[in-house]
């Protein structure tokens, strides 16, 4: 007899791809901008320059970017735009700022959001919109923006929400899980702590009490001061001034 219910389940890491700093600026710069909110009369333009920037890349990371752009022109913008309402904004598990993933809704957020807003001060950028600085989208910028050691400390040290996200997206069939499987591709292999981590973390959902709740990890404050890699009509972040 079938069960109604299961518990959640967490995805096998894909294979990581070797790629130049230029690819992994060209995924995550992607990755950016197809997981901000499509805005009416951005998306066909953006998924266009993604779907060329895609073959750039080797097949195993273009695929799921060119798969996205296939499932995006078939829904068209406003069905895009009502599921990803429906998945980021109702689905505890589907949330694209990376703190939720490590300290919940505690009184612990507000020092958790301060660490990325000081890294990514420390990596010579400030926000150019009205973002927290921990949204997903946010930190890949600033990665390929900057290919720096901030950005990738970032990404690291809170791998376990990342990996939480895609399991929770494909777990309902969205179509942002493959962006997400595409930025995993990109980051360093997941170790056995990691792992089961990832595990638990996935069976639990993110912390809802602040009882337990770790300090957030400290990252490199080594400042950079690179150009823009990908230019955007509206971005995220910006670089600040020498």
């Amino acid at each position: 007899m079938a069960s109604f219910v299961r518990a959640p389940r967490a995805l096998e890491p894909p294979a990581r791809v070797e790629l130049s700093p230029q690819q992994r600026a060209t995924v995550h710069m992607a990755a950016s901008l197809l997981l901000d909110y499509p805005q009416e009369g951005r998306l066909a333009p953006l998924l266009e320059a993604v779907s060329a920037a895609a073959a750039t890349l080797p097949p195993q990371v273009a695929g799921p970017l060119e798969d996205f752009v296939a499932r995006a022109h078939h829904c068209g913008e406003r069905a895009l735009a009502e599921h990803y309402v429906e998945t980021f904004d109702r689905r505890r598990r589907c949330c694209l700022y990376l703190t939720y993933y490590a300290v919940g809704d505690t009184r612990h957020r507000g020092a958790a959001i301060l660490a990325f807003k000081q890294a990514l001060s420390a990596a010579g950028y400030e926000m150019a919109r009205d973002e927290l600085p921990d949204y997903l989208p946010v930190v890949l910028e600033l990665s390929a923006r900057s290919d720096d050691e901030v950005a990738q400390a970032l990404l690291s040290s809170h791998r376990e929400g990342i990996e939480v996200l895609r399991s929770a997206l494909s777990d309902i069939g969205s179509p942002y899980g493959l962006l997400i499987e595409a930025v995993s591709m990109t980051l360093p292999a997941i170790d056995p702590a990691t792992a089961e981590r990832i595990r638990a973390l996935v069976a639990a959902g993110p912390p809802t009490e602040t009882v337990g709740v770790t300090d957030t990890l400290p990252f490199p404050t080594t400042p950079i001061r690179h150009p823009v890699i990908h230019p955007l009509e509206q971005p995220l972040t910006q670089e600040v001034p020498s």
